[in-house]
This record gives structure tokens, C-alpha cells and sequence, in this order.
């Protein structure tokens, strides 16, 4: 009995199917021995020879490799998965996905293991299988559970820091063979889906920030190591990136802004801006503007967030937007601006208010104003300049002239100016909300304006921008001045020659300032033709200012002195000597001006003038100016730069006997400049600013004095002053009466125009609105009596007659009746 079991047994055995015998086969006695070599090929062979087992043999090993895990045979375990490893890339048949069903199973249960060696050596059976390219399609394989567990596995906690990182190491190389077998396999679900890239993304990013505190005191163990768990995360971040299309580009972005909102990481800076250089390097440039887009859209969602907060994101942007620049730029210049000056305008708002509602806290939070103060800063430093070294330089710098031109224009509308612009500022900030806003604005444009250079200044400061800009010249507050005069240096300076202007003293040689001279080109000699007159009047008004110090005279030399370099014709410097000579007569005239604002427009002339005799290089101009400044140096001293701007200058308590020797005389200079080309009846004629209606509005601080000027310009205009008088012979007894009534006449419309103010100022709205309608319906009338002429139809060409009973009626155009040879 004992032998027919026996023999039964061993007849079994050998009936067993012959894909077990060669599985079984591979297996030796002692695990330690490793995979049978002999015996695996003979198994590949098999496979190769016989694809439709291929299914078999895959669930064949699953089956002995979770018998083995269940045993903690981990020995045959790691023979399992080796020769299942060899399989996949030597088979490449269509049966291949039944088999990797079952590999896939097989990868599964050894990350379900509670030991690291199997979750480690599972992950590297994935990383092999995610570099095979399949040739059949896959239409049922999921690879969810595999995103979360490698996400898992970046997480770890395990005690022993060695093993902790392998495991980490491990999980972040899941990802990555994940992100290969996925990101271009349409048939699979889509890796980009926001359920994937939340687990992804903040995996990829906490082993970055964990390896930044890491590396400050890196390990010996980790020095040796090939690649440190850092490069292998920045790897794999990078080409999860760079795979990204035009519309997954916002679900790779928004956890990495989540994950910092979470971590509170914008404050510290460094690892947002590294995290976001990485993006905008990895991802393809054409996309880089959504980047930007989305960094936007989350500064105006952290509008009520901490100013620290503010200003990390506001860096970020900094960067990123210097590196969308470098590349391509894109749509969103003029959209970074925007949002920038926004939150510009937002700060300021905070400081002068105190609070602002926060609904992290549930309430108001307080502000603190140096945090403000920082915040405003870095938007006007990002708007203008930027550190990043690769840039060397800063954002505006990086765009190309139109749209730079395009970015100041754009800065220039934000800037509210009272009576002209609506006020940017709250309500609760009032006025002085609004000068702040201007400027932050300014201190922003002034760093556009940093390294402008055009060729041709015509096209690049249109009216639209020069004109509002010069305005702000006339502001009564200084340091407004003071920033739109450096603007203006910025601009006209092309040769970097505005340092060697920076003294305002008196050179006997200018040659050791080492100008940098060019031929005043065709578009600027038509820009200061139709600019200059303009320009020149607000020098001179600006000198007029009570609150000017050193810092503005500075400005306003250096303004003239690159004038004269840059955009100097001979039309142009005589212009600017008669502008000096005027100067010279301010400051003589003008007795409300403090003694100290007097005797700096004196050395502000003398030096202009010294300066422009050496470029000109007349011996006898250079010999009277010298002259001058001799004489002033002997008996004026005070008068003259070097003695006015010190810290403490001693001046005299009037400015009284300036005459004589002391003064440049127009006369001379006209006749020593006359006798070398230049135009000496020009030059004898003294300049005399004419002040404008644009020039008034600058002054005006509220909308009702704008109104006011703006009703008067329309009396001027008004229908009711239509009739005119009728021809008058003129004789030289009508101009001698039009000379003497000219001071009755001034003071009659200095008596108008205080009449139109007062009326629009104190008189009731009803009064005001009932004028206007008065106005409205006249010329409404004197419209429909012009419309009834033209559009009145000319009588018929028949030559009809009317029937008599009354005045012939006229015959539409549409009902007359043509000769045949007039029809078309």
C-alpha cells in the first residue's frame, strides 16, 4: 500500500505543468546562493518560446513570492523579484500585460511590507519596470495606490536616520517612475489631475526643505554617497516640470503654493525663491507668463495677510518674473506692474490706518509699521531693480524699449495728482494717503527709468508721458520735486555721464570730468524743437520753489549739464545761457525768496555758466565768465558753489549791492558769442517763462479749483461772445491806448476769474446746475439751427413752381426725378 502512494505521488509530480518545474527551478536550496542562472534561461527561453504562458508564470511567482513574505523568506523573496525583473526586459510580447498585472501585485505587496529592505526593493523592481517602453496599450492598469505610497514613503519617520533616508531616497524614485510611465501614456489616468499632483508636489517639497536644513551640517556617510537625497529631489522635480503642457501647468503650481501657505515658508524667502527658480528653469519657456499669472492672483488673495508674507511672495515674483523677462516676454509685464502697484497702494492704506481685517485672526490685526515700510520697499525694488545675479541687472532692464516706454507710461496713469487724477488712496487716508502713493509711484518709475537708453527720445517719452511728468515739477511738495527731477536725469542721460555732474562746484578745466560727448543726432534735435521751451520753463519755475535745499539745486545742475552734453545744438545752448542769465535775474528780482535759495540760484547760474563757456570754447566768453566768478570770489564769496553748498554756509542776513563786476552781463555774452556764429539778437533777448493754464492745474490741490479753470477756459469759449466787433482801423493812437489800458484789463480778468471761483465755490448746486443747463440748451439751439441749414435738401431740378398759396415746398432727394443720362 505504502509503494502505490508513493507512486502516485511521484506520478503527480512529474505531471505538474512544465512553466512551475522551470519557475521552481531558479530556486536554489540555500537562498543565499542567488538566482540559478542556468535554470533562468531556460525560463526566458521557455517564455520567449511560448508567450501565452508568460500570464502564468507571472501569477506562478506571485503566488510562491507572497508565500515567501508571508514565511519572511526574504532571501527567496529577492530571487522572486530579480527574476521577474529579467522577464520584463527580455519579454516584450502582447500577453506582456497580463504579466505585468501580476509584477505589479508582486511590487504592491512588498510596499505593504512592514521591513524597509522590501519597500526599498520594491521600489527599485518599479523604477526598472517605468523605464521599459511598452509596446502594447494598457487599458485597466491603475497606478493610484503607487502615487500614494511613494508619497508615503517621502514622509517617513523612521528611527534610524540612515534607513529614513533610503526609504525617502526610494519613495522620491517611485514618484519619478511614476511621473516616466504616466505623463505620455494617454490610455492611463491623467498624473496631472489635482488628487495626484496634491500628494506629489508637497512630497517632492518636504524632502527639499528637509534636505536644506540637512545640508547645512552634512553627514560624512552622505559626502560619500554619489548622489544626496537633495539632487535626487531637485532631479525629479524638475523633470516632473519640464513634462508639463500648457494646461497642467496650474496643477503643478498650486500645491507648491499651498505647501508654502501651510509651512509658513514665504517669510524665511529662501527656499520660496529657490522653489519657484527651479519652475521657472524647469518648465518650457512659452508657459513661463502662467507662473507669473498665478503668483499674482495669490498676492491678491494674501492682500490682508502679514506684510512679511506680502513681501516673500512679492520677492518670489521678483525672481520669477526676471527670469520670464530673460527668456520671453510675455503679456503679463503690464499685469505684474498692476498687481505690484496695487499692493503698493494697499500697504500704504495699512500704514496710515494702523489695522486692516485679517480673517486668519477673526478680527482686526495690527500692523506694524516698519514691516509696511519693508513690504513698499521691496514692490518698489522689484519693480525696478532685482538681485538676481544671473539677471545682473533688473527687471525693466531686461525688456525691450517700446516695452519699457509702455511700463513708464503705465506707472506714470497710476500716479494721482490732486485736481488731475482721482486719488488712489482710501477714503481714510485722505490727502496724505495720496502723497505717499505718489511717491512710491515715483521711487518706482525712477527705477524703470535706471539705464534707459534710447536712440531716439522722440518716440521713446511721448507727450503723453513727458508732459504729466514735467507738471509734478510744480508740486509744492519737495521731495516730489526732488524724485521727478532725478527721473528726468535718468531719462537724458546716455553716456553715463550723470556721476561727473554730481558736484555742483566750479571747474577751471572741465576736461578732468572726461565727458562723453556725441553729435546731437536728427530725432533729438526734433524732440528738444518741440520739448524744449517746455522743459526749460519748468527749470526755471522749479528754482522758484521756498523749500528747495542742496539736494534740488544738485538736481537741477545736473539736469542742464546733461542737457547741454546730450542734446546740445547751437539753437539749444544759447537757449540754455539765455535760461542762466534768467536765473541770474530771479534770483536779483525775486526778494521773497529765503537769502539762501537766493544765493543758490546765483551759484547754480555761476556754475552753468562756467560749465557751458569751456563747451562752447569762445576765448572771450570764458574770459568774461571767469572775470565774474574772480570778482565774486574776492568781494561775493557767497555767491558761488563752493561757499554756498557746506554744511554750514555763512551768508549774509540780506542780499543787497549784487551789481556791477559781480553779475554776467546778457549784453557781453551776446556780443562775444555774436562775433562766433551763434544768434546774438537771440541771445540779447531775456527769457521769460510763459506760464500756462497746465502749469496753474499742477499748483491746484482740489477738484473744485480744477473745475473752476476749466469753466473759465469755457467762458472764454462761450457762444454768447460770438458777436464780434467790427473792423477797427489800427493807428498808432490805438496802440498807445491799448497800452495804457493793459494793467485796467489785467486787473478786470484777475476780478473775472476770482468771480467764476467763487461762484462755483460757494453757490448752491441748484444755481450751478441751472447755468450749466442754460449753456447745454443755447447750444443745442445754435446746433439744430447748423443741422436744419445743412441737411435741408436744394430745390428740384425739375424747376417746379409753387401753387401759389404759400412758399414752395421742397422736394426730397429721394422723390426727384433725374434726366435718364444723370442715372448711373
Amino acid at each position: 500500500f505504502l509503494f502505490c502512494v508513493l507512486g502516485v505521488c511521484g506520478c503527480c509530480g512529474a505531471l505538474r505543468p512544465r512553466y512551475k518545474r522551470l519557475v521552481d527551478n531558479i530556486f536554489p536550496e540555500d537562498p543565499e546562493d542567488g538566482l540559478v542562472k542556468a535554470n533562468m534561461e531556460k525560463l526566458t527561453f521557455y517564455a520567449l518560446s511560448a508567450p501565452e504562458k508568460l500570464d502564468r508564470i507571472g501569477a506562478y511567482l506571485s503566488e510562491r513570492l507572497s508565500r515567501d513574505v508571508a514565511r519572511h523568506r526574504f532571501g527567496y523573496v529577492c530571487i522572486a523579484m530579480e527574476a521577474l525583473d529579467q522577464l520584463l526586459m527580455a519579454c516584450h510580447c502582447q500577453s506582456i500585460n497580463l504579466f505585468v498585472e501580476s509584477f505589479l501585485t508582486m511590487v504592491r505587496k512588498l510596499l505593504e511590507a512592514d521591513k524597509p529592505n522590501l519597500q526599498i526593493l520594491g521600489t527599485n523592481s518599479f523604477v526598472k519596470f517605468a523605464n521599459i517602453e511598452e509596446d502594447t496599450a494598457s487599458y485597466h492598469r491603475s497606478y493610484d495606490f503607487f502615487v500614494s505610497r511613494f508619497s508615503e514613503m517621502c514622509h517617513s519617520s523612521y528611527e534610524d536616520p540612515d534607513i529614513r533616508t533610503k526609504i525617502r531616497m526610494a519613495g522620491i524614485r517611485g514618484l519619478q517612475g511614476v511621473v516616466r510611465k504616466t505623463v505620455n501614456d494617454e490610455l492611463q489616468a491623467n498624473i496631472w489631475d489635482p488628487q495626484h499632483m496634491d500628494k506629489i508636489v508637497p512630497s517632492l517639497l518636504f524632502n527639499l526643505q528637509q534636505n536644506e536644513i540637512t545640508e547645512r551640517s552634512p553627514s560624512p556617510e552622505a559626502e560619500k554617497e554619489k548622489e544626496s537625497p537633495v539632487e535626487l529631489t531637485e532631479r525629479c522635480f524638475r523633470e516632473l516640470l519640464g513634462r508639463a503642457a500648457y494646461g497642467n501647468i496650474k496643477n503643478a503650481v498650486k500645491p507648491v503654493l499651498m505647501h508654502l501657505d501651510n509651512h509658513s515658508l514665504w517669510e524665511g524667502k529662501s527656499f520660496a525663491v529657490r522653489c519657484f527658480k527651479i519652475i521657472m528653469y524647469s518648465i518650457q519657456s512659452q508657459h513661463s507668463h502662467l507662473v507669473i499669472q498665478q503668483l499674482l492672483g495669490h498676492l491678491d488673495a494674501n492682500s490682508k495677510n502679514s506684510a512679511t508674507v506680502r513681501a516673500g511672495i512679492v520677492e518670489v515674483i521678483s525672481e520669477a518674473a526676471v527670469i520670464e523677462a530673460s527668456g520671453s516676454v510675455g503679456p503679463t509685464v503690464l499685469e505684474v506692474f498692476n498687481t505690484l502697484l496695487k499692493q503698493l497702494r494697499l500697504s500704504v492704506d495699512y500704514e496710515l490706518t494702523g489695522s486692516y481685517e485679517s480673517y486668519t485672526s477673526g478680527g482686526f490685526k495690527v500692523i506694524k509699521v516698519h514691516e509696511e515700510r519693508q513690504l513698499q520697499e521691496a514692490v518698489i525694488k522689484t519693480i525696478g531693480e532685482d538681485g538676481c545675479v544671473l539677471c545682473d541687472g533688473s527687471f525693466a532692464n531686461t525688456l525691450p524699449t517700446y516695452q519699457r516706454s509702455e511700463v513708464m507710461l503705465f506707472i506714470m496713469g497710476k500716479i494721482p495728482v490732486p485736481g488731475m487724477y482721482p486719488a488712489l488712496g482710501s477714503d481714510n487716508t485722505g490727502f496724505e494717503g495720496s502723497r505717499m502713493i505718489q511717491i512710491m509711484l515715483l521711487k518706482s518709475l525712477l527705477q524703470v527709468t535706471a539705464g534707459f537708453q534710447t536712440t531716439n527720445m522722440l518716440t521713446a517719452l511721448p507727450s503723453s508721458f513727458l508732459d504729466p511728468l514735467l507738471s509734478y515739477t510744480l508740486m509744492e511738495d519737495a521731495e516730489i520735486r526732488l524724485l521727478v527731477l532725478d527721473i528726468l536725469v535718468s531719462l537724458i542721460d546716455r553716456h553715463d555721464n550723470q556721476l561727473k555732474f554730481s558736484s555742483l562746484r566750479v571747474f577751471t578745466d572741465i576736461s578732468v570730468l572726461k565727458l562723453k560727448m556725441d553729435k546731437c543726432s536728427r530725432q533729438d534735435n526734433l524732440f528738444m524743437k518741440k520739448h524744449s521751451q517746455r522743459l526749460y520753463r519748468h527749470i526755471f519755475l522749479a528754482s522758484k520753489e521756498e523749500n528747495s535745499v542742496q539736494r534740488h539745486f544738485e538736481s537741477l545742475y545736473m539736469l542742464l549739464g546733461l542737457i547741454c552734453v546730450e542734446l546740445a545744438t547751437e539753437e539749444v545752448v544759447v537757449d540754455l545761457i539765455r535760461l542762466a542769465l534768467a536765473l541770474q535775474d530771479l534770483a536779483l528780482t525775486e526778494e521773497s525768496l529765503p537769502v539762501y535759495n537766493r544765493c543758490a540760484i546765483h551759484a547754480l547760474s555761476a556754475a552753468y555758466l562756467n560749465l557751458i563757456s569751456q563747451l562752447t570754447t569762445v576765448p572771450t566768453f570764458c574770459q568774461h565768465v571767469h572775470e565774474v566768478i574772480e570778482a565774486r570770489q574776492k568781494e561775493l564769496p557767497f555767491l558761488l558753489p563752493e561757499d554756498v553748498f557746506v554744511e554750514t554756509p555763512k551768508l549774509p542776513e540780506k542780499l543787497d549791492h549784487v551789481e556791477g563786476e559781480v553779475l554776467f552781463s546778457q549784453a557781453k555774452i551776446a556780443e562775444t558769442l555774436g562775433g562766433s556764429g551763434y544768434n546774438s539778437e537771440r541771445l540779447a533777448t531775456p527769457y521769460i517763462p510763459q506760464l500756462t493754464d497746465e502749469d496753474r492745474l499742477s499748483k491746484r490741490k482740489s477738484i473744485g479749483d480744477t473745475i473752476s479753470l476749466q469753466l473759465e477756459v469755457e467762458s472764454r469759449l462761450s457762444p454768447e461772445k460770438e458777436q464780434r466787433s467790427p473792423a477797427e482801423q489800427i493807428t498808432f493812437e490805438t496802440l498807445k491806448q491799448a497800452i495804457a489800458d493793459s494793467v485796467s484789463l489785467e486787473e478786470q480778468e484777475r476780478e473775472r476769474r476770482r468771480q467764476v471761483v467763487e461762484r462755483f465755490q460757494t453757490a448752491p448746486f441748484e444755481e450751478i446746475a441751472a447755468h450749466c443747463g442754460a449753456r447745454a440748451s443755447l447750444l443745442q439751439s445754435k446746433l439744430n439751427q447748423i443741422f436744419e441749414i445743412t441737411i435741408r435738401p436744394p430745390p428740384s431740378p425739375s424747376g417746379s413752381v409753387g401753387n401759389g398759396h404759400g412758399q414752395s415746398r421742397s422736394v426730397p432727394v429721394y422723390e426727384m426725378k433725374f434726366p435718364d443720362l444723370c442715372v448711373y
